[in-house]
């Protein structure tokens, strides 16, 4: 699918995947080929050859020096931004073009393995930006689970499990779009979060399909959740910052 996309005259910046996608050297080939920048998760049993030979990523990680982590932010979450420890080593397939990636958790000091491919060379910072992307589409799946039941279905037949699914995006598409007109017609006023997308199915179900109480009286209880929510999200990012210093 990724090779007829890029066949296809799609031009994409960088591709990032799981272990599954890592631990594929069909897909990373292809990528290489077509020249397609990838931060791909591998396991910590994955075999690398750098200079000095070939390790395990386990074993490479814990002759990283202290002074070679760097504390950079993979994205803004919901309770500030993701803080880790990242380290890069040159692995020796092209040198400059092959690297390991090295996440550790600052906290539990958990460790997480990337293999990049760079079509040209780029700093730290962009590698950590798209492996942070990633995230964005374990948060797609979770949130169409959670708002328009994508994977409430037995998956008894194909035909019904593809009627499904199809009506569960469509749901999922239809509260995104919302959601983004919303924000560039009336952006949030001080004090309030953007409109999320459980917010619009919130008010679309109490004000379309099962009607209660009046107009006014659903939006005062929309604006004081998002309040709520704006002073929490406050807080933490407080809380996150006086850590730090």
């Amino acid at each position: 699918m990724i090779g007829r996309f890029l066949d296809a005259g799609h031009r994409v910046g960088w591709i990032a995947g799981d272990e599954v996608y890592g631990g594929n050297p069909k897909l990373r080939l292809a990528l290489e080929e077509r020249e397609v920048g990838c931060v791909l998760a591998v396991a910590c049993s994955a075999e690398v050859t750098t200079g000095a030979g070939k390790f395990r990523t386990d074993v490479l990680a814990a002759k990283v020096p202290r002074r070679a982590w760097q504390k950079l932010s993979a994205g803004a979450g919901a309770k500030g931004h993701r803080l880790y420890d990242w380290a890069v080593i040159d692995l020796a397939e092209v040198p400059g073009s092959h690297r390991l990636l090295i996440r550790r958790n600052r906290t539990t000091g958990e460790l997480a393995y990337h293999r990049c491919f760079l079509p040209a060379p780029v700093p730290l910072a962009t590698l950590v930006r798209v492996a942070g992307a990633r995230w964005r589409v374990e948060e797609t799946f979770q949130s169409g689970k959670g708002l328009a039941g994508l994977d409430e279905h037995q998956v008894r037949r194909f035909t019904s499990w593809s009627r499904r699914v199809t009506r569960a995006m469509l749901a999922h598409a239809f509260l995104a779009a919302v959601r983004a007109d919303e924000h560039a017609r009336h952006p949030a006023p001080d004090g309030l979060i953007p409109l999320p997308c459980n917010e619009v199915r919130r008010l679309f179900t109490t004000l379309v399909v099962r009607p209660v109480h009046d107009v006014a009286y659903r939006l005062r209880w929309s604006a004081w959740r998002r309040r709520h929510q704006a002073r929490a999200q406050t807080s933490h990012y407080r809380r996150q910052t006086a850590n730090q210093t």
